[in-house]
């Protein structure tokens, strides 16, 4: 493994505003840059009341003016609520503005509701795009050909750095095809993880992007000094995520104790399942955790994301995780 990075979705957590997620997410990124991680990714969703990074190539704009040397970007950009010549524009002026310093995750997922996906993008159609809108965007980044009618300014020949997002073996179908780096949403949708990998791995083709495949995989991180407390922290997460299975959205829950009594089992069992991929507890327990899912799947990279409530929490859990992290590079 090469490097260790995070993954946030600037959560609003209850009794705060968007603001204070925000706020969360640069100070956030500034500890990740202090702390050794090599990148900052933020996710596009619309319509969640607790998630504040909608707005995604805004929200990395401030990100990446508040700190100085880590990579931030798009993890990711859901591809088809936008034309590929603004996604273009928009990171290529962030890359003009902060050389080097940033990243285009993709996804093929509208990451909302039909509803919310409709209010986006309303001329859609029944096709599925994604590979095509995804040759194009690279296309606008890369060197214009000559005589070309359409250019994206600012944009091209930035070759702003793209990756293939994805929960199911088509992401890792198109990455290899492409010759693209590799990001599965293992965080949340862990069920296709080592064969998308295996897929991504034997049938890469090198390409001028990539000489050889480069696998990213993303988990859970809740770190704190004890076992007991990563477990209370890490309610919030759950909470969560059972109030958004269940079709009720919200902030993100204060932690509680009794968070068993608060979910029925089935929706429980289908939590538990869907946020297995995840390092909880106190600084050892996080350790071995984190070893065994490196040896078992070999990630090129490790993207942690973790929700938790308290703001100072959460940076000293990735401070623990860095820590951690840096002694199984």
């Amino acid at each position: 493994m090469h490097h260790f990075s995070i993954l946030d979705l600037s959560p609003v957590p209850e009794g705060g505003t968007t603001a204070d997620a925000l706020h969360n997410s640069v100070s956030l990124a500034q500890a990740a840059e202090r702390l050794g991680y090599h990148r900052f990714w933020l996710a596009e969703h619309h319509n969640m009341p607790g998630i504040a990074s909608a707005a995604t190539a805004v929200v990395i704009g401030q990100v990446v003016a508040a700190t100085r040397t880590i990579r931030v970007g798009a993890g990711g950009i859901m591809l088809p609520n936008h034309a590929p010549l603004m996604v273009a524009e928009q990171f290529g002026t962030l890359d003009t503005l902060f050389p080097g310093r940033i990243d285009l995750g993709l996804g093929r997922a509208p990451g909302t509701d039909g509803a919310t996906a409709r209010a986006l993008r309303r001329y859609m159609d029944g096709a599925d795009r994604f590979p095509q809108d995804v040759v194009e965007l690279l296309g606008y980044l890369g060197e214009p050909a000559p005589g070309a009618a359409v250019q994206a300014v600012p944009g091209a020949g930035t070759q702003v750095p793209v990756w293939i997002l994805g929960s199911s073996l088509f992401g890792a179908q198109l990455a290899a095809h492409l010759g693209l780096p590799y990001a599965f949403a293992s965080h949340f949708a862990p069920a296709a993880l080592e064969q998308a990998l295996a897929i991504y791995r034997q049938t890469f083709r090198p390409s001028a992007y990539l000489a050889q495949p480069y696998a990213m995989m993303a988990a859970g991180l809740f770190a704190a000094e004890t076992d007991a407390e990563a477990r209370f922290l890490r309610s919030s997460q759950i909470l969560s995520f059972a109030r958004l299975r269940s079709g009720q959205p919200g902030k993100l829950p204060r932690p509680v104790e009794d968070v068993e009594a608060q979910i029925p089992p089935q929706v429980r069992a289908q939590v538990d399942h869907a946020l297995s991929v995840s390092a909880t507890g106190g600084p050892e327990t996080i350790r071995a955790r984190l070893e065994l899912m490196i040896e078992a799947y070999q990630p090129d990279e490790l993207i942690l994301t973790g929700a938790i409530h308290d703001p100072a929490a959460r940076i000293r859990s990735y401070e623990i995780g860095a820590e951690v992290l840096k002694t199984l590079l």
